[in-house]
């Protein structure tokens, strides 16, 4: 089932979620949504609070970008109760968008390699360290988790100059092709 994407500004976006049991009612059914949506949306991951869930789980597929870069791994996962041990490395930029924040792509400066723990879909736990593009790609699902979107790491010139296309997002004054939740709905004469 296609779940609404929660839009920019909407209050659920800025909460710390918080972790879950594995007998989380209907957890199977909610990650296969979540999959499901984020294919129908054309996005590499999602996070929970993007579908108005205040808990710790996020997705990831990047194989859309495995395809278009061969250098680049093809990487598919769960994350339940990520929480983020260590972030190291030079920061690098790379351009990101989100579907929460849609039409907007800017560079975003992070740290290479980070060390994550969570549990998998089969509640099964991992300590793992990942690097390179999919560290980015964990980040910045880690970072709804936090209650962070990636506009709030860019240069604040650059976000004042976008002020604007973000209050359209919030009142829904914008075209997108899946479900989302504005925040404020358009008022008509």
């Amino acid at each position: 089932m296609l779940l609404p994407i929660v839009a920019y500004g909407h209050p659920n976006l800025r909460k710390i979620c918080v972790d879950i049991g594995k007998d989380y009612p209907e957890l199977e059914k909610l990650i296969a949504d979540m999959f499901e949506t984020m294919y129908a949306s054309s996005g590499v991951g999602l996070a929970a609070p993007q579908v108005n869930l205040q808990i710790r789980l996020f997705i990831i597929d990047a194989k859309p970008y495995s395809e278009e870069n061969p250098d680049k791994e093809a990487f598919k996962n769960v994350f339940i109760n990520a929480h983020i041990l260590k972030e190291e490395g030079e920061p690098w930029t790379f351009s990101e968008g989100c579907l929460s924040i849609p039409d907007i792509h800017e560079t975003v400066e992070r740290k290479p390699k980070v060390r994550i723990t969570y549990y998998d879909e089969s509640f099964v736990f991992h300590d793992e360290t990942y690097d390179g593009f999919i560290a980015r790609i964990i980040q910045h699902e880690y970072d709804h988790l936090e209650g962070i979107l990636f506009v709030d790491k860019i240069n604040p010139l650059r976000r004042l100059l976008l002020k604007r296309k973000l209050q359209d997002i919030t009142k829904g004054d914008i075209d997108v092709a899946y479900k989302m939740v504005f925040p404020l709905l358009k008022r008509r004469p």
